[in-house]
This record gives C-alpha cells, sequence and structure tokens, in this order.
C-alpha cells in the first residue's frame, strides 16, 4: 500500500505535527484586539493605530512611491487598505487579500426608544443573516456613533465588560410559550419583538408621561450630551456581550462573536504587516457592508478599491494613465478571505462528506460558494487553484477544500464575484467555523494560526 499513497490525497489533523506554542501565542494577540474590536469602526480604528506602529503611512500624505514602501488608506472609518510596494512593474499586478469586518448585530432604528408597560426599549432592525432566537435572553452591549447637529461626532459604549451593567431582550417563559413552540423555528421569534430592554425605573415626578422614556433621555443627555433626536443621524449597534475566549479543556478552539469575518481580517492583517520587500506590490484590503450585499461606499462593490490603486499607480508612474490600472487589475490574484462552515458532530447531515472543512485541518480552499447551481458564485479556474495550492505547499501551509454545504440546501457568498468582476484571478480561502452568525462562533487556534501563514505566503507569492 505505501506505494501508492501519493496516489492519494491525505488530508489529516494537524495538532500532531505543528508547534502549539506558536499557535496559542498567535492566537493570544488575535483574541485580544477581537475584544477591543467589536465593530467595523472600531476594527477599523485600532486597525490603523496598528498600521502606523508598523511603519505604514497615510497614502494622501504620499508625493512618491518606491518598492518597500508601506501605505495605508482608511474608507469612512469603516474600512482600510494596506499596501506594500513591490520592486516588478504595477502593471504586472497585485497580490491582494480581502476580508471583511462587519459581522451580524442589531441595529438600533432612527427612532428607538419608546416606553410600553412602565419599561423603556429600543426598537432595532437586524443586520446580516442571523437565527433571531438566539439574540434573547443573552447579555448585550451597545457601541457606535452619534453625529450631532453642532457639527460633532462621539463613540459610545456601554453595557461591556467594564460596566457593572448590560442590555439583553426578554423571551416568553415556558410556561406561557405554548403557541410560541407550534411555530417555525424562523417564526418564534418576529423581527419587530427584538426589542432590547433599557430601563425600568421612572423619573420622579407628577404628571408625566411617559416617566421612565424620560429617565433615559436625561441620563443620555447627562452623560453624553444627546437628546431623542441626536438618534436620527446616530449609528448604533448592539453585539454580544462576550469576551472572545478560549474553548474547552484543551484551549484548542476560541469561542466569541464576530470572527465571520474578523478572524481573516486579523490573520491577513497581520500578514500584511510582516511583508517586507515583494516582487509584487501586496494590499490587504478590509471592508465593510458583505454581510448584506457589500453595497454602499464602504462596501466591496464602492469604488474606493479601484480608487485607491489608480492612486497607487499615479503615485509609481509618471505617465500613468487609466489603462495603467486596467492592465494592473487585469493581471492581479486575489485571495477573498472569508470563513466557511467546519463540519459539526451535532449537525452531520448538512455537509457532503468528501467536501467539507473539519476544524483542526489548517485554512480551507473554497472554489466556489453561491447556491444551489452556484448562483452569485465566483467560480475560480483550474490554473489558478493549482497556483494557490503549490504556493501554500511550497510554504508548508497545512490546507483543506471545502463546499458551504449539500449542493441542495442553501448556500451562500462573500465579496469574490465583486472583486472577480474587476477582472482578477479570485479565490475563497478562510477559516472554518462552528455556529456560524451566532453570538458566539467557534474557530480552531490552529486553522487561524494556519490562516496567517497562508495569507503571508500568498502576499510573497511571485506569480
Amino acid at each position: 500500500m505505501k506505494n501508492h499513497e501519493h496516489l492519494f490525497m491525505n488530508k489529516k489533523n494537524g495538532w500532531n505535527t505543528e508547534n502549539k506554542d506558536k499557535i496559542f501565542s498567535f492566537c493570544t494577540g488575535y483574541k485580544a484586539f477581537l475584544n477591543k474590536s467589536k465593530t467595523e469602526r472600531e476594527y477599523t480604528r485600532n486597525a490603523v493605530l496598528d498600521a502606523v506602529a508598523r511603519g505604514f503611512k497615510p497614502l494622501d500624505e504620499i508625493d512618491s512611491l518606491s518598492p518597500g514602501d508601506k501605505v495605508y488608506r482608511e474608507n469612512r472609518g469603516k474600512g482600510i487598505l494596506l499596501a506594500v510596494i513591490g520592486s516588478e512593474d504595477i502593471e504586472n499586478g497585485i497580490n491582494l487579500v480581502g476580508a471583511h469586518i462587519d459581522s451580524p448585530r442589531l441595529d438600533l432604528k432612527q427612532n428607538p426608544l419608546y416606553e410600553d408597560g412602565e419599561m423603556a426599549l429600543f426598537k432595532t432592525h437586524y443586520y446580516g443573516g442571523i437565527k433571531k432566537y438566539q439574540w434573547t435572553t443573552i447579555p448585550l452591549e451597545m457601541h457606535g456613533v452619534f453625529a450631532k447637529a453642532d457639527g460633532s461626532t462621539f463613540e459610545v459604549s456601554a453595557g461591556g465588560a467594564d460596566d457593572d451593567f448590560t442590555f439583553t431582550i426578554s423571551d416568553l417563559l415556558p410556561h406561557l410559550a405554548v403557541e410560541q413552540s407550534e411555530k417555525k423555528l424562523k417564526e418564534a421569534i418576529e423581527g419587530e419583538s427584538l426589542n432590547i430592554l433599557v430601563s425600568s425605573i421612572p423619573a420622579e415626578g407628577e404628571d408625566i408621561k411617559e416617566p421612565v422614556k424620560l429617565a433615559v433621555l436625561k441620563y443620555l443627555n447627562e452623560n453624553y450630551g444627546i437628546t431623542e433626536t441626536d438618534f436620527v443621524s446616530a449609528e448604533i449597534e448592539f453585539v454580544p456581550a462576550f469576551e472572545v475566549k478560549d474553548v474547552g479543556f484543551d484551549r484548542g478552539m476560541i469561542g466569541g462573536p464576530g470572527q465571520d469575518d474578523r478572524v481573516c481580517a486579523y490573520t491577513s492583517m497581520i500578514a500584511a504587516f510582516e511583508v517586507e520587500m515583494p516582487k509584487r506590490t501586496a494590499v490587504c484590503y478590509l471592508v465593510d457592508k458583505e454581510e448584506i450585499g457589500s453595497m454602499g461606499n464602504t462596501g466591496m462593490k464602492s469604488r474606493f478599491f479601484e480608487n485607491t490603486m489608480a492612486e497607487i499607480c499615479a503615485l509609481l508612474k509618471k505617465d500613468y494613465s487609466d489603462l495603467t490600472l486596467r492592465r494592473c487589475l487585469s493581471a492581479s490574484k486575489c485571495l477573498s478571505a472569508d470563513v466557511c462552515a467546519a463540519f459539526d458532530p451535532n449537525y452531520p447531515s448538512v455537509l457532503e462528506k468528501n467536501n467539507m472543512a473539519r476544524a483542526g485541518y489548517g485554512v480551507t480552499i473554497v472554489k466556489y460558494t453561491g447556491s444551489r447551481g452556484k448562483s452569485g458564485s465566483n467560480d475560480a479556474s483550474a490554473e489558478f487553484v493549482r497556483d494557490i495550492v503549490k504556493a501554500f505547499d511550497d510554504s508548508d501551509v497545512l490546507w483543506q477544500t471545502s463546499e458551504l454545504g449539500k449542493v441542495d440546501l442553501g448556500g451562500g457568498g462573500t465579496i469574490a464575484q465583486y472583486v472577480a468582476n474587476l477582472n482578477i484571478d479570485t479565490i475563497d480561502c478562510g477559516v472554518p467555523l462552528l455556529s456560524m452568525h451566532s453570538p458566539f462562533e467557534l474557530s480552531s487556534k490552529l486553522d487561524v494560526y494556519m490562516a496567517y501563514r497562508a495569507y503571508f505566503a500568498f502576499l510573497n507569492t511571485e506569480f
């Protein structure tokens, strides 16, 4: 049998062969970054701070570029592009890793505060694909910004680990949930019932129509200087009030909210930080709005990426024209760094065993995503898959392949299709997760570390 082993694709759990100390050390930094970066704005702010500390300079303050230069550009505080200039002509293309930093959450409506039953609550509109029942009876914390009429903008954060209070959404007791229990799972909790309890003590005084609501408004005005009208121009998000923590006796997994897709954003960002003098310009682009279709001026469908690359091309080429940018994009290669579903022994029937990812088996290459007949998918070419596999093998990166699930059960997409529409060779490559889109997602530390190594290898590959 040994004479024929080379004929098989022999994928196996990597924990027995990899350096656990390096893996655990890397993941300590990952957990710390996520615990302070619970929204896309917070992630971008912290990414800028780390980029500057690593020697990256604002692109808009640069007059010229040379090989080895490190630059960044922010997009409205909700995304960032990092670039390390290569020694090759920019028209030969770039190596791009793209990930998203938004995650499923509960957004406040523009007129959120109301009183009912002598309690004050916030109305929400959920963001992204969630199972609504998972968001009741868990602690929640508030993050966001208010853009006030006087022109000032300030951030707010409340209900987290450092506070002595939290927020939550109530649910029915089982004794009275007969009708609720007879509904389909997706209908048991309605979107309009995801109302967050924020206060229950009324303001003092007689003849006050909404005393509990008034108490909340007084608190907000005294602590943040805002009125009810200021909610109209605010972006307030509620996220699970969970810290990212080790899971299991062996501490081999990481549990916490927002790992889709900040696990790939963090690993690709660190990989970009450590690129020094690449031949092809290395770019890490972290975007917003993927969970709702990549729309808007901070999503992958915006012109921000093209505009920023045009600026880089113009700083490198004295005879710059639009053709320079087009040649650059057409010769570029991209890893769409996004998570995929890991095998869950509690739900084995949704995955096809020959084409599924397993926790602890390394970073996952996903040739195509989409739904059913590959609808909404970028389907990478055989040649590009070959090139990626070779790059990983040459760098001893542990990798596996996967589909999102069984063909007719559903599916999903990533930013890959929008990058590919720019005529860029693109493939999905990321970390497999358990409990994806839940308030407490799970990743294997080995897979997190392998994603970092995979992105670093790719950013330094000479195609």
